[in-house]
């Protein structure tokens, strides 16, 4: 610092105190972004956070000096190249990004600009109509034609793959196609906070990302808790209702006739009989409402009753003699 000039150590020294004073220090990419639009970013921005922009030289020194309060911070560093300004907020840095992202816009190529993505003009209609400019889209590399009025594209056409400059001509028409391949805004290389320095890929998530994270692990762990019946408060009203299913479930199968199974059984057992009068052709105008109004809502009793039998089926115990079985009904019914 002895050979630097006083107003760059001044400058060095606004940038280091506010780095020092801020929670968050970020660096940003400023490359290709208009003054105009610069100065209308730094308004927005000017409630929770400030943003300053010097040779990179300059926030590196002032990096290094900071860095003796605040541990790690010296990783911002590696972020510092090209066009980049430092920001100093009290916004956490995944607020900050999400603001920052807001700043990002399309806009026109310059000639010798990197495509961030193939850029591809559609097959259909252009703008124009008829004129000199169809021999300056084909000149580019367009399959142009006059088509019902207007000049059109015969088919999609690739005029620069992602990562390639852009030439000069393709540039000036991009834009008179409507074609804005260029995203420019503040966009957050890094930020750091309490000796922890975030990168780009990690802050570009979905606000709500964590808070839907862990709601869906909430609710895998409690069915998971219900699915292996392991005692606890939130699975223990669950566990008693299942439970419960199941055993009027067993009660029906089995015909055992107790408070919540004596409903269903004697439905049951009038369906039954409504069936054998139906087979056997008796005829009655009351018979044939009730077994129509029996049709109706046997369905819906199958459904209620069907998951906890199945339950009960797939731990059916083996089978047992005849003498066995009537042993074990004279002991249920004495």
């Amino acid at each position: 610092m002895a050979h630097v000039a006083t107003w760059k150590k001044d400058l060095v020294s606004e940038l280091v105190q506010d780095m020092r004073e801020a929670p968050v220090v970020a660096v940003v990419d400023m490359e290709n972004i208009p003054g105009q639009q610069i100065q209308s970013m730094r308004a927005g921005l000017r409630a929770h956070a400030k943003l300053k922009m010097t040779k990179n030289k300059l926030m590196l020194l002032a990096l290094d000096e900071v860095a003796a309060d605040k541990p790690g911070i010296e990783a911002l560093k590696d972020s510092i190249d090209g066009q980049c300004a430092i920001v100093t907020t009290d916004m956490d840095p995944f607020k900050l990004f999400a603001q920052l992202k807001k700043t990002m816009s399309p806009a026109p190529a310059k000639p010798g600009q990197i495509a961030p993505f193939d850029i591809v003009v559609p097959k259909g209609p252009t703008p124009f109509g008829p004129g000199p400019i169809i021999g300056e889209l084909q000149k580019i590399g367009l399959p142009a034609a006059i088509e019902g009025g207007k000049i059109g594209i015969k088919k999609d056409t690739t005029l620069v793959k992602e990562g390639e400059p852009i030439p000069a001509n393709v540039a000036a028409m991009l834009p008179k196609l409507e074609i804005l391949p260029m995203i420019v805004g503040l966009d957050l290389r890094a930020a750091y906070e309490d000796g922890t320095v975030y990168h780009k890929d990690v802050l570009d998530i979905p606000e709500d990302y964590y808070a839907n994270m862990f709601a869906t692990a909430a609710h895998n762990a409690l069915a998971l808790g219900v699915e292996i019946a392991y005692p606890a408060k939130e699975t223990l009203p669950l566990l008693i209702a299942k439970a419960y299913r199941e055993t009027v479930a067993v009660s029906v199968e089995a015909a055992i006739p107790n408070e919540g199974s004596i409903k269903t059984l004697i439905a049951k057992a009038d369906a039954q009989m409504l069936s054998v009068a139906s087979a056997a052709g008796y005829q009655s105008d009351s018979v044939s409402a009730r077994a129509g109004a029996v049709a109706a809502a046997a369905p819906v009793a199958a459904a209620a009753a069907a998951p906890a039998a199945e339950s009960v089926k797939e731990d059916e115990p083996e089978e047992v003699s005849e003498e066995d079985a009537a042993a074990g009904l004279s002991a249920l019914f004495g």
